[in-house]
């Protein structure tokens, strides 16, 4: 029987581009939520509110609608404590994708569990969400999301059966 480093990739050359794409996907999504942790981190010196109401005239939304009222009602609600909470929480979840991307782009099995588990937490809410008001947004989520939950679940599945024959 061959002698495998445990830290070497087990996958056929095929799913290489794959599981690269996912990584893609996943760094793109840290970056965005990087980029939002910033944008809310500025706004502890700006004042949220006055943030709000300006989009709301640029914007020119209809104040009788729910949207912009939800808008600033948070924003009323958002001191300079809690944004910078929710950009700590930003900054950790970016650093959860980049590292899983890292992860994924190396090939490495414990990024495609990871991947597989944070996927698939999501999938009960977005079926919830779903069923509570359908929208093309939320199905699109949805698809994507289970998509790359069954393709990585694949994945595994292929490696562990190569593993196994090997």
């Amino acid at each position: 029987m061959p002698i495998v480093h445990p830290r070497a990739p087990v996958h056929a050359p095929e799913p290489v581009r794959g599981v690269r794409t996912v990584a893609v996907f996943e760094a793109t999504k840290g970056a965005l939520v990087l980029v939002a942790g910033f944008g809310l981190l500025s706004l502890a010196h700006r004042g949220a509110q006055d943030l709000a109401e300006q989009i709301v005239q640029r914007l020119h939304l209809n104040l009788a609608r729910d949207h912009p009222r939800i808008l600033l009602d948070a924003a009323t609600h958002l001191s300079n404590s809690r944004l910078q909470m929710l950009a700590g929480a930003a900054l950790l979840y970016s650093a959860m994708r980049f590292i899983e991307a890292y992860g994924l782009w190396r090939m490495r099995a414990w990024a495609e569990w990871f991947a597989i588990l944070s996927g698939a937490v999501y999938l009960p809410v977005e079926i919830y969400e779903i069923t509570r008001r359908a929208t093309a947004v939320k199905a699109a989520v949805l698809i994507v999301n289970a998509v790359l939950v069954a393709y990585l679940i694949s994945v595994r599945w292929r490696a562990r059966r190569t593993l196994a024959m090997a």
